[in-house]
């Protein structure tokens, strides 16, 4: 069997008409959730990307595959998914975005990135960075690279884009400089050469060329990774007027955001942001509904490609035999709260992702609560297609989920648990938090290094909008959680290296 994963980056569980959302408009994620088993209750391994991307393929914890907040490069020793197939007879290819390496240059690099934006935009080092990107890269023998965001993209992406609107590439260049200046903007690019064009075409090209017979009899592993909708917000063409700011439905906890500045940890980083162009930005109702109705714009537009992407699928005779997932690497505030964008907190926009499954001849068309992580793809993937254990990447720590798309009233996790270190700011200036959470099928808690005697617990039946912290109302509920958090958290801890045997 094939398997096509599509990933977007930076798009919330809820943002879905399937998913309930009365505005964004997504008819063929509605239609693939239609026609497979939709986890309502899934959760990121790390809500950020390069964590849990990493996770995803990996399927290991942060801690364990080391990559614990943007910045660190997952080590080119640790076995992939993409290995454990390739290895296995089968075609693997990424199209669109990997962030497995690092986009931004540390303070001092000592440590080089086959994905750093800054030596692919720039002029002497760009035609180095092609020829010298290594094959097979994490287990992926076919690569095509997305680099950024919005529209300040670059990777083989500039290669496709020279070619049908070269006009556009300075100025690309010379914005990189001012990445996150703001979180929305509209964009000179026209639809048919922005990004999610791009991966749309070139994942068609993939399928055609694999139904021609161009990759022999093998199977394909398709990464397909599309770079929307995170910021900054900039749709093109007729996305970018296709919600009215004045209409969108705000989050009902917006309009109780005076509770925010009340959270014990929230309090001083609302107050002193380390990084208010990307992370816990406090905003307004006007620019909470400009970014939304710019979000959802770009939500339509990769919709629009997903849906062309499987009515090839069908066209070329390759849905019967090809698995098809959907999910996101970890959400956004999107206006809960007051705030936009991501960033260290207990809340459920940027915890909480998309994820459907499409197994042909076994999933029927269902909504699931049962519990999901991230964690868990990759080993459900290769039990799925009945890969031998003994080919798997070592150590995976993620849990089979087959039972729960065979069966969707069954469960498999009594909880999940999700990692969270942050490391921003300058050396005269560090900013570096540690986050535990907690999700239970009633509950949810945080926990957070500095604060001994403080946290966060919401109940997710009662309190959806996550309005009421009971840390201090049920003391019982409390220990039980916490207890519950440490075993957990024990665990997930790495066992690397490993204890090598003198007999």
């Amino acid at each position: 069997m094939n398997v096509l994963f599509i990933i977007s980056d930076q798009h919330r569980a809820d943002h879905m008409g399937c998913a309930g959302n009365p505005d964004v408009k997504t008819p063929n994620l509605d239609a693939l959730a239609n026609d497979s088993v939709r986890f309502t209750s899934a959760f990121c391994a790390n809500p950020m990307c390069m964590p849990n991307r990493a996770s995803i393929l990996t399927g290991l914890y942060p801690n364990a595959h080391g990559v614990r907040c943007n910045g660190i490069n997952l080590s080119t020793k640790i076995p992939t998914i993409a290995d454990s197939l390739r290895n296995s007879g089968y075609t693997t290819a990424s199209i669109g975005k990997i962030h497995l390496q690092f986009y931004a240059p540390p303070y001092k690099i000592k440590t080089h990135s086959h994905e750093c934006i800054h030596f692919w935009i720039n002029k002497k080092t760009e035609k180095s960075m092609r020829e010298n990107f290594p094959k097979p890269y994490y287990g992926f023998d076919h690569v095509e690279l997305t680099l950024g965001h919005g529209d300040l993209i670059t990777g083989h992406y500039t290669d496709w884009l020279e070619e049908r609107a070269p006009q556009f590439i300075n100025d690309i260049r010379m914005r990189f400089n001012n990445f996150f200046d703001n979180p929305f903007y509209e964009t000179q690019l026209p639809e048919e050469v922005y990004n999610t064009t791009y991966v749309e075409e070139r994942m068609i090209k993939f399928l055609e060329r694999h139904a021609n017979g161009e990759y022999g009899d093998n199977p394909f592993f398709m990464h397909l990774s599309f770079p929307d909708p995170h910021h900054p917000v900039c749709p093109p063409g007729k996305y970018k007027d296709m919600y009215k700011p004045e209409k969108i439905i705000l989050p009902a906890s917006f309009s109780h955001k005076d509770k925010l500045h009340k959270n014990r940890f929230l309090r001083p980083l609302l107050k002193n942001p380390a990084f208010r162009g990307a992370l816990l930005r406090d905003s307004t109702e006007e620019e909470v509904r400009t970014f939304l109705a710019g979000t959802y714009g770009m939500i339509s537009m990769f919709d629009h490609s997903i849906g062309n992407i499987l009515a090839s699928l069908e066209k070329l005779g390759l849905t019967d035999n090809t698995m098809v997932i959907y999910t996101s690497d970890h959400g956004d505030f999107c206006g809960d709260h007051g705030m936009i964008l991501k960033g260290p907190s207990p809340f459920n926009g940027i915890l909480n992702v998309p994820m459907i499954w499409k197994v042909p001849g076994m999933t029927n068309p269902a909504v699931t609560d049962a519990l999901m992580s991230s964690i868990d793809i990759p080993m459900t993937i290769l039990k799925l297609l009945g890969i031998r254990e003994r080919h798997f990447p070592p150590g995976m720590q993620g849990y089979d989920m087959t039972p729960v798309l065979k069966d969707p009233n069954t469960d498999v996790r009594d909880c999940c648990l999700i990692e969270e270190d942050e490391e921003f700011g300058s050396p005269k200036r560090p900013f570096e938090i540690r986050l535990r959470h907690l999700v239970t099928k009633e509950y949810k808690l945080t926990r957070y290094q500095r604060l001994e005697n403080y946290g966060d617990i919401f109940d997710r039946k009662e309190d959806p909008n996550e309005l009421n912290n009971l840390w201090h109302e049920n003391k019982e509920l409390r220990c039980n959680l916490v207890q519950k958090l440490c075993h957990e958290n024990m665990k997930a801890q790495s066992r690397f290296p490993r204890k090598v045997s003198l007999t």
